[in-house]
């Protein structure tokens, strides 16, 4: 029976149109499968030299313990944000003559095979073999590497838990990462020291095998968790309910102060108010105005004045960034209404570009307590502000008449890449390397002030030509018109 599921999902996977159609996102993935296994070889080798280089007083054997415990919570956030649960098209299935039991079993025990739980193979297989060469106890080197791969997959059905509970929870993320910071805190300030807890139990049980049922027993019990929980929701009319809530309506009449844009900019804003993955952008706003603390206070950075207006030229136009380069796929699901109305569409982008526009702006408003670091870092936001207000909006604009790909709104967009095509990946050099190369050269051939002056003045003369743009804009989308509008009809 689990030869003909794996089978079946064999089939499935190859014959499907999402393979067909994404076969460059598809490359690109096995690529950065390959990179990950590079690096994680790379550390498995050298990994003992460098312990033995850092701690010389202590044995590399024993200090790698010590770094168990942000192993498994940098593993969890990974999980966290890039594995999905276990799934397979169970539907058909459930008509057949077939235990319940026996497909949730193949569906856990497929998760045992996931990419996220073979790499650190590549990493502990690598270092079992040094700690060989030097010497250690085969039955010890054996106990540690298998109880590395049962921490694994602890986290492994751990994720599936924390993923079932709050799939229907907005910003579930959230509470995880609150969750694995506090953990970091409470640990970094000795309150309570849980890389030395975890360091002293693993240690134990290399020199006490027969303590690894300990975290054996944790491995069967989190199984079981996940199989209750999944067998629960296995029944063919479990997908037949619609969910039903109550939506929050407003009909924003402040907005019609701002003439023929208005509808268009009400329809914006209600889109990111009402549905999951264009509302997570609203967030992204908020935690971008942080983004300076990374490398502010850092002195290191004060003398690499590029990564500067990298951080400015982010914090100010996050906002346009994230909700720019998926224009007009936001509109996906009714583009086709929408373009059959007597509208004029410069004013449907002129909406798009108001709003993006605003957000720069108010970003810039809100990041003035940077001045705290110095005048200097105020004129970087403000510089960023205008070159994403005169060159960036313009980009994005054009960046998005390539948009061919539907979105899904109620989808979250945490390392969410439905919707994605290779226009996301192309414009981020155009957005963030461009003003970067521009600032450096003036820069380096002439002075600070000079390179801040590029910015300034290319922003502004964006802004001043801003109408002949949007009209080399517009015609762009009209002529793509009827392209986008074939390309959205299609499912997904």
């Amino acid at each position: 029976m689990i030869a003909r599921f794996m089978n079946l999902e064999w089939e499935q996977f190859f014959r499907s149109s999402y393979w067909q159609k994404s076969i460059a996102i598809n490359v690109l993935m096995v690529f950065l499968a390959l990179y990950f296994i590079a690096m994680f070889l790379g550390l498995g080798v050298a990994l003992f030299p460098m312990l033995e280089k850092l701690y010389p007083d202590v044995d590399p054997f024993v200090q790698v313990n010590n770094f168990v415990f942000y192993w498994l919570l940098g593993d969890l956030m990974m999980r966290f944000f890039l594995q999905k649960l276990p799934v397979m098209n169970v539907k058909p299935l459930l008509v057949l003559p077939l235990k319940k039991s026996s497909i949730v079993h193949y569906v856990l025990c497929k998760s045992a095979t996931s990419f996220f739980n073979v790499l650190p193979l590549f990493a502990i297989v690598p270092f079992s073999l040094v700690l060989l060469s030097k010497d250690y106890e085969l039955a010890q080197v054996a106990v540690w590497g298998a109880s590395m791969l049962v921490f694994a997959l602890i986290i492994n059905f751990l994720n599936f838990i924390i993923e079932s509970k709050s799939s229907e929870t907005e910003f579930a993320f959230l509470p995880v990462f609150l969750l694995v910071s506090s953990l970091l805190a409470l640990n970094h300030f000795n309150v309570i020291s849980f890389s030395a807890m975890m360091a002293v139990s693993v240690n134990y049980i290399v020199v006490s095998p027969w303590a690894v049922m300990l975290p054996v027993l944790i491995l069967f019990g989190m199984y079981w968790i996940n199989f209750k929980m999944l067998i629960s929701k296995l029944f063919i009319d479990g997908s037949l309910k619609k969910e039903s809530k109550e939506v929050a309506t407003s009909d924003m009449a402040w907005t019609r102060k701002l003439g023929v844009i208005a509808p268009f900019l009400q329809l914006d804003l209600k889109l990111l108010w009402r549905n999951k993955r264009p509302r997570s952008t609203i967030l992204m706003l908020v935690l971008s105005l942080f983004y300076g603390l990374i490398f502010y206070p850092n002195p290191t950075y004060q003398d690499m004045p590029g990564m500067l207006v990298f951080v400015g030229i982010f914090i100010t136009g996050i906002f346009m960034i994230n909700f720019g380069q998926f224009i007009p796929a936001w509109d996906s699901g009714y583009y086709n209404m929408l373009m059959s109305q007597n509208i004029k569409y410069k004013q449907y982008l002129d909406s798009k570009y108001k709003l993006m526009m605003a957000s720069a702006v108010l970003l810039f408003v809100l990041s003035i307590p940077y001045v705290y670091f110095g005048w200097d870092i105020l004129l970087i936001h403000f510089a960023a502000m205008v070159y994403n207000i005169g060159v960036n909006t313009h980009v994005l604009l054009y960046g998005g008449s390539f948009n061919r790909k539907k979105i899904n709104l109620t989808e979250s967009a945490a390392f969410n890449y439905q919707g994605t095509g290779a226009v996301q990946w192309l414009i981020g050099f155009p957005l963030m390397a461009l003003p970067i190369l521009l600032f450096y050269i003036s820069y380096k051939l002439i002075s600070y002030e000079a390179g801040i002056a590029t910015l300034i003045i290319l922003g502004v003369l964006g802004i001043v030509f801003h109408q002949k743009l949007m009209k080399a804009i517009v015609q762009r989308y009209k002529n793509k018109k009827h392209t986008m509008i074939a390309a959205f009809s299609q499912s997904n």
